[in-house]
């Protein structure tokens, strides 16, 4: 424990905790939503869908469980270049990295039944920062609680780095497809323009050449 000097002032007090507590605050809320956990029920012969938009080379992770599961699975009518995961079992979990940034959809399916049942789900989906297991890094490395934070901040500032990059790409564009619109209107309202023009001088000849034959010019 460091002394203060006799005669020497009273050392000012540096929010700095404080400050350093709000920047990690600030900067995990403006990081990007990554992980949902869900539970809901499935009436039989019914499909729902959960889609979540992840970037490229994102690492994505999921478990499931089913309440309930019919052996009866039948096989799911998506082509193989477009499946990543298709299981018949009552839990368990996937790992895969996006090849290519897009809208990604994980799709439960109960099996038609007589009388119509309810069967429950729980289905936990992440990706980016929040599918890396922390407590796992915090074990096999040795780090203290503190390490593990920063590691983990660091991993959150570069997926908000890369997040402002593809939303700058995203930017560019609809800035494009906004131009290419517009040209596009430009030529068509011209277009429609010199249709209008050629119609007026049509009714015009033809009036004056229906006068002409009742002699009225």
């Amino acid at each position: 424990m460091a002394a203060r000097r006799p005669g020497s002032p009273a050392p000012r007090w540096a929010p700095w905790p404080l400050l350093a507590a709000a920047a990690v605050l600030l900067l995990l809320s403006a990081a990007p939503r990554t992980a949902r956990a869900l539970r809901f029920d499935l009436e039989s012969g019914h499909t729902k869908c959960i889609s979540d938009e992840i970037k490229v080379n994102s690492m994505v992770v999921g478990k499931y469980h089913v309440v309930g599961p019919d052996p009866n699975f039948p096989d799911n009518p998506l082509p193989d270049s477009h499946r990543i995961s298709l299981r018949n079992v009552p839990s368990g979990n996937f790992a895969f990295t996006a090849t290519e940034a897009g809208d990604y959809l994980a799709c439960f399916w109960a099996p038609d039944h007589k009388p119509p049942v309810s069967i429950g789900f729980e289905f936990d989906w992440r990706s980016g920062v929040a599918a890396k297991d922390w407590s796992n890094v915090a074990k096999k490395g040795q780090v203290d609680v503190m390490e593990m934070e920063l590691k983990k901040l660091e991993e959150t500032i570069k997926s908000i780095h890369e997040e402002m990059f593809y939303l700058r790409e995203r930017e560019e564009e609809m800035q494009n497809l906004n131009k290419q619109t517009n040209s596009r209107m430009a030529w068509l309202g011209f277009l429609s323009l010199g249709i209008c023009l050629s119609v007026a001088g049509l009714q015009l000849w033809h009036l004056k050449t229906f006068f002409e034959r009742k002699k009225l010019l």
